[in-house]
């Protein structure tokens, strides 16, 4: 009895506060890039510069939350940004054609459901890992595409392609798109299916344990399915917020959307093994993304630095991972 009681009072290690916790690390990171940054440069803190940098998280931001719902099932979607270019092409080709705005939008997102119903059907039924199957289909789409435009951009004129880039001002002063409020929206529609709801406690058993989420009565298969057109959904959406970001759909935009919506995950303290990650904590992670290439921009930093710097943030957040593991076991 004793040993016991000693062991409850015990305090965690450091690995077992961050595997808790896992938007603390993120929350940290992103304090610190802050700080830095408005120490090396003289705009950094402007109301108009932090709101530019959370407009350019928004499409990153949006994929990472579509990456964090794979990335709980331990799936990983290296074709999302592929399939949110093409839904671009798909809504700009449509109102050129003729179509009203708000039957291209939802065709568009009609179209990222289906490939997201594909990509679920591949893993679920046919049993491929999450990793090739996507893989390929990042092949296939980024090749649809251009084929689709012609390898050319094409220009968005419709309204309400455009609408979530329109910008208010907050209590006068605080500059504001409707892309920022359907982004918060989103996230906390997420939170809550994940948090408070039976679907949301399913994903993380069958991220954790497959097999005894399968015995104790789970639907497995129809919760991972249910993951990936839930991940389409929210890709198309995407899709309309990068249209309403730049109002030109581009064949060639967006060619490390994947990997940087995977680094905001692994940075929101998500495990890539599954079973673990917060909303919360990707939004963070998008934030620390935005933040350095928003403050690295400022101090002239070229944009392959920035992809290196990013790449490098990704490896160590992994490492950090692989050592709060270490530390629990």
């Amino acid at each position: 009895m004793a040993t016991a009681t000693l062991k409850g009072n015990e305090r965690p290690t450091i690995g077992e506060f961050f595997l808790r916790a896992p938007a603390v690390g993120p929350a940290l990171a992103l304090l610190v890039a802050i700080v830095v940054f408005s120490l090396s440069t003289d705009t950094f803190l402007d109301l108009d510069n932090l709101s530019l940098v959370v407009q350019q998280s928004l499409v990153v931001g949006t994929l990472a939350l579509g990456q964090t719902l794979i990335i709980l099932t331990a799936g990983i979607d290296l074709a999302n940004a592929a399939a949110m270019v093409l839904a671009t092409l798909i809504m700009a080709k449509l109102v050129v054609g003729g179509v009203s705005g708000i039957w291209a939008l939802l065709l568009g997102i009609v179209a990222t459901v289906v490939i997201g119903m594909v990509t679920g059907s591949l893993v679920t039924r046919i049993k491929l890992p999450p990793f090739i199957v996507t893989l390929g289909l990042l092949t296939v789409l980024t090749a649809a595409a251009k084929l689709f435009a012609s390898g050319q951009a094409v220009p968005v004129a419709d309204s309400l392609l455009k609408w979530l880039g329109t910008r208010r001002y907050l209590f006068g002063g605080i500059p504001i798109t409707y892309g920022m409020t359907l982004a918060l929206l989103m996230y906390l529609a997420l939170w809550y299916a994940l948090t408070r709801t039976p679907w949301g406690k399913h994903v993380y058993a069958v991220g954790n344990a497959p097999e005894s989420a399968r015995l104790s009565g789970i639907k497995v298969n129809r919760t991972i399915l249910s993951v990936y057109i839930v991940a389409g959904v929210i890709v198309g959406i995407a899709a309309w917020q990068a249209l309403g970001r730049v109002p030109n759909a581009d064949p060639n935009a967006f060619q490390l959307g994947n990997l940087d919506s995977i680094t905001a995950v692994v940075l929101g303290g998500a495990s890539l093994f599954g079973g673990r990650g917060s909303v919360l904590g990707t939004m963070m992670g998008a934030l620390v993304v935005a933040v350095l290439r928003s403050g690295l921009t400022q101090l002239g930093v070229d944009a392959l630095y920035q992809d290196v710097a990013t790449g490098a943030l990704l490896i160590g957040a992994v490492c950090v991972d692989r050592f709060a593991r270490r530390q629990q076991s």
